[in-house]
């Protein structure tokens, strides 16, 4: 062993001594990079490389036997790289990172966020078993579970966030399949309407179908709220998934997703995305790197934003009914109860009823000159868009209908400029309703 690599060695283990009374945003910036492998590089370099090179042949053997888990990896040694379909250093240190927030054992890095979702559900899914999963979901979630997990033979359930325990279960009894149930697939809050679904009660359900042999995980979609504003694993999770895109990219600039949770049930997350290919690229790695420094700042000033942006459209007279989460109170009995449970703030998405419908709600869309129309969320500028013409158009008409999805609503992702500039442009659109 070199000079430098006892150095290094050395201050990776009082490294880990320092951290644990270190906070996820001051570690965001150094967390899991050595600025001495990289000629003293402040910033962790992109790893713009296919492949690596072995030392020794005994040193690729070595590292083959570990990523194909045909040996156990000894107290001190580390992955090996070997290529970037299997490990890059930009994205080991950003998923080192995104494991601080969550506080979870390991992380799996995808190109989408619909790359993650689905690589995690068809690693844990096989023909004949039964997904329970929570309405409204995302457009492409929705898509994903009713036309292409189905042409694989899975059957799936869907449940409404005003359900009650007892009614879930029923409905799981009712199906024939509750000895087959392997996952509960849940978003909360919900896109767009910011319902919530309390966890613990998933993770009380998932027990009570639960066999000695096979384990119901529950996966919970935690994009609206980002790593910051709800820790579903704390609730009972053994899964969240992120599309990274939204408030962990935060800049419009970058496509990707994550899912955390153990070693375990990660680990074998990871082996199927070797073979699907659907990690993430060192360019995007090094991105998700750069937006992790300001994610708390950035999260901070979206939902302090949103809190002035909702309190003026609920006083309104053209909006008919605000959906966000910082409004709730005693008066919403159980939806107030979760969110004052599960929750660590009200976060920075709105939806709001306009009253009339498409004709009115386009009208308002139209003369927005500071809010961009474009779908997506969580980015520094603020966006609107129409779900039911736009991200929710390919769930059933009824459907959007039962889950408040109508033409006359809207969904605002609040942005960090200034408020006061915000509700004015909101203000001036609204005049043309």
């Amino acid at each position: 062993m070199s000079q430098l690599q006892r150095k290094i060695d050395k201050r990776k283990m009082k490294g880990k001594k320092d951290i644990k009374n270190l906070r996820p945003e001051t570690l965001m910036m150094s967390y899991g990079y050595k600025p001495e492998l990289s000629v003293g590089a402040i910033k962790c370099p992109i790893f713009q490389t296919s492949t690596f090179v072995f030392q020794t042949a005994e040193e690729g053997k070595s590292f083959f036997e570990l990523a194909y888990g045909l040996r156990e990896k000894g107290p001190r040694e580390e992955m090996g790289l070997i290529y970037s379909r299997l490990n890059n250093p930009d994205l080991e240190i950003l998923e080192n990172r995104l494991t601080l927030w969550d506080e979870s054992e390991d992380c799996a890095v995808f190109e989408s966020g619909m790359s993650a979702i689905s690589t995690t559900l068809l690693e844990f899914l096989n023909p004949g078993d039964l997904l329970v999963y929570s309405s409204p979901l995302y457009g492409g979630s929705d898509y994903f579970i009713k036309h292409v997990l189905t042409k694989f033979g899975i059957e799936t359930l869907e449940v409404k966030p005003q359900m009650e325990n007892d009614e879930v279960k029923k409905l799981v009894e009712d199906s024939g399949f509750a000895g087959r149930l392997r996952m509960i697939f849940v978003e909360t809050p919900a896109n767009p309407t910011n319902a919530l679904i309390d966890i613990a009660s998933c993770r009380k359900i998932a027990d009570h179908f639960s066999l000695d042999d096979k384990k119901v995980l529950v996966t919970i979609d935690n994009t609206y709220m980002g790593p910051l504003w709800q820790h579903p694993l704390k609730h009972g999770a053994d899964m969240v998934v992120y599309s990274a895109t939204k408030y962990i990219g935060g800049h419009s600039d970058v496509i990707a997703g994550a899912c955390l949770g153990s070693k375990e049930l990660i680990n074998r997350i990871k082996t199927l995305r070797t073979f699907l290919g659907s990690m993430a690229g060192p360019w995007t790695g090094w991105l998700l790197m750069r937006s992790l420094e300001t994610l708390k700042p950035r999260m901070e000033k979206q939902t302090a934003n949103a809190q002035k942006v909702a309190e003026f459209l609920n006083n309104h007279p053209k909006v008919e009914k605000v959906y966000y989460l910082g409004l709730l109170t005693e008066k919403n009995g159980q939806q107030y109860k979760i969110y004052k449970k599960q929750c660590l703030s009200p976060g920075a998405m709105i939806s709001f009823d306009v009253k009339g419908g498409e004709k009115e709600a386009f009208t308002f869309l139209n003369n927005l000159k500071i809010f961009k129309l474009a779908v997506s969320l969580g980015s520094t500028e603020s966006l609107a868009e129409h779900p039911a013409t736009m991200t929710h158009s390919d769930v059933d008409p009824e459907e959007r209908l039962e889950l408040s999805i109508t033409e006359k609503l809207i969904r605002l992702s609040i942005g960090v400029e200034h408020p006061d500039d915000l509700i004015q442009d909101i203000k001036q659109a609204l005049s043309y309703v």
